[in-house]
């Protein structure tokens, strides 16, 4: 099955006004650490990037050549042990893989983790602890990870959080909201950052991916406006962490967004308390498992086919959406799903 995707631009526009060109050319003196300066201006050959032009490096970042992603591909998912996270486990694991699963919750990890190996085995998957808005946590995660399955191919960053709260932003509370924000932005960086460090030393390289969520696309989230406003970040963050792959020279990871769409999750039926959302809920919404296998064989077919290009993998389109809200109207399709 082909994936839906929509390809992120990683170049800047050819022509670019001085505020813009500034902050650009400052960030182009950045390197990862340990990294030789290796970038030249020139008038033709190589990548651009806000006017900057920069000659290749076969592999990643140390100048060696990627090696070529195989299956059975090593997985870690955050946020794991139930919902779509715990769906795409299942998944990956069905498709021959080997999982890593992780919650912040030790009850949980035992839990899943014990349930999945009485189906898959006990050499195919492994749970762990990790509070992702610690950055302690996701480097112990790292470590676990590598003295499970010495590296990672793919890192699916799916742990965030609602605070299960669905009221006005002037009637939340600061828990809530430092809740949501270092779960949902500050939690996503520390696992990018350590995910690019691990992954950029691996003669494999890797891929990441971040799981985006309503407000993603610009539109309004009244009654949950924090969590809308994080996870519109996903996607300049997503951006971002291209851009800068990209500027140092670093060709064997790459980032990119995954879009389940509206999943019958804990968190989405917490707040199916109005006529509009259960109305919305009834036709777009559909199980983590339906979800799950949908994304998997397209997330699968990256590596497999060798692709690094940066992806936007959608559950849910625009088409497939005002489809089911048409049909529902025309017919009364999905009606009390």
């Amino acid at each position: 099955m082909a994936a839906t995707a929509a390809y992120l631009p990683l170049r800047a526009p050819a022509q670019v006004g001085l505020g813009q060109l500034l902050p650009s050319y400052w960030a182009a003196g950045a390197r990862f650490p340990g990294q030789p300066a290796r970038r030249r201006l020139a008038a033709g050959g190589g990548r651009e990037l806000a006017g900057i032009r920069a000659e290749a490096l076969p592999g990643g970042g140390g100048g060696t050549r990627r090696e070529a992603m195989v299956p059975p591909y090593n997985v870690l998912i955050t946020g794991s042990t139930k919902g779509i996270g715990y769906a795409l486990a299942k998944e990956f694991l069905k498709a021959g893989d080997n999982v890593i699963i992780s919650s912040r919750s030790a009850e949980r990890v035992e839990s899943a983790v014990t349930d999945l190996k009485k189906e898959f085995g006990e050499q195919h998957v492994w749970g762990v602890v990790c509070d992702v808005r610690e950055g302690k946590d996701v480097k112990a995660l790292v470590d676990f990870a590598r003295d499970k399955m010495k590296y990672i191919d793919i890192w699916i960053n799916n742990a965030g959080s609602n605070a299960y709260s669905y009221k006005p932003l002037v009637e939340t509370s600061d828990e809530a909201l430092m809740e949501v924000i270092t779960t949902n932005t500050l939690g996503l960086m520390i696992c990018c950052r350590e995910a690019i460090n691990m992954m950029r030393n691996q003669p494999r390289g890797g891929h990441i991916f971040n799981i985006d969520g309503a407000g993603s696309d610009g539109r309004p989230t009244p009654r949950f406006a924090a969590y809308g406003a994080t996870k519109r970040s996903v996607v300049h963050l997503t951006k971002s962490l291209q851009a800068e792959l990209q500027m140092n020279e670093v060709n064997n990871v790459m980032v990119h967004n995954l879009s389940p769409g509206m999943v019958t999750t804990d968190l989405l039926m917490s707040g199916a308390t109005t006529k509009q959302a259960k109305f919305f809920i009834n036709i777009l919404a559909e199980p983590p498992n339906v979800v799950a296998d949908y994304l998997v064989p397209n997330i699968r077919a990256i590596p497999t086919n060798q692709s690094m290009k940066p992806t936007y993998i959608r559950f849910l389109t625009g088409l497939k959406a005002y489809s089911r809200i048409f049909s529902r109207i025309a017919f009364g399709a999905r009606r009390n799903k």
